[in-house]
């Protein structure tokens, strides 16, 4: 039998490390958040920047636990009573795409006219590497493992069965994006929102593709599944927003007064 055999974790040891890569995750991604904000600058006051990031953390608190819930309909349906499922389960696709949803819809609200994603950069990639260590630990459980496959590589995750350790390759992908993007926002010649338009267009065509690698979530009528056609969505957003950001259109962030003379 071809493939690496992972540890098992008993007593439900494994979730408790996934919980653990988790928490370090955010706590990693907020403290790079602190630290680039201090080193770059903001073009947003302390108060606009804080009603984004509160935005974006109720969207995304949404939209990964709503796109969970599509995945699967039947099961969606068949616990729809049961609190503690109908909120354990969370998307990564959906957090991000909720939380674009959400500070788009406050940006417009309140007049923001510049983008205000690059911040994020490199906390997102820092925090999605991490939290997919805790997911590879827990194993199938985790509904993120990949399919069975006989490539030297694979990964049995406790239960014998070589798999496509999905959550590694994650992991490697977007280690190589932030070093990527890392670049480009210290030449200091990208146009404003390029980097983050870069990092989350490369991510949803990345997850488009891995997760044909993976047996959950199962496919829909329409051969996808619900993440993937997610990912297509969004896509589509970025095809029309990433040829201004490669432009470089000029943006400015204007004045709480002439926001409201404007209104």
């Amino acid at each position: 039998m071809f493939g690496i055999e992972a540890s098992t974790f008993p007593g439900g040891s494994g979730g408790l490390l996934h919980f653990g890569f988790e928490a370090l995750a955010y706590a990693v991604a907020a403290a790079l958040y602190i630290h680039g904000r201090r080193r770059e600058g903001d073009a947003l006051p302390d108060a606009e920047r804080l009603s984004l990031v509160v935005a974006a953390a109720v969207g995304a608190a949404l939209g990964s636990r709503v796109l969970f819930w599509l995945c699967d309909p039947r099961w969606t349906a068949a616990h729809a009573t049961d609190v503690s499922a109908m909120l354990g389960g969370k998307t990564i696709v959906g957090a991000l795409l909720g939380g674009l949803i959400a500070v788009e819809l406050r940006k417009r609200s309140t007049g923001i006219e510049v983008p205000t994603g690059d911040l994020y950069v490199l906390p997102l990639c820092s925090g999605i590497a991490i939290g997919r260590i805790g997911c590879f630990l827990a194993g199938p459980a985790d509904l993120t493992a990949g399919r069975p496959t006989n490539l030297p590589w694979a990964v049995a995750m406790g239960d014998s069965i070589p798999r496509h350790p999905t959550a590694l390759y994650e992991i490697a992908f977007i280690l190589a994006l932030a070093v990527v993007l890392r670049r480009l926002l210290r030449s200091g010649r990208a146009p404003a929102g390029l980097a983050f338009a870069l990092f989350h267009s490369s991510y949803l065509a990345f997850r488009l593709a891995i997760d044909f690698l993976k047996p959950f979530p199962p496919p829909l009528p329409l051969g996808l599944s619900a993440i993937q056609l997610a990912c297509i969505a969004g896509l589509g957003y970025y095809a029309a927003v990433l040829p201004d950001r490669f432009r470089g259109h000029p943006q400015r962030v204007r004045s709480r007064e002439q926001r409201e003379e404007r209104l």
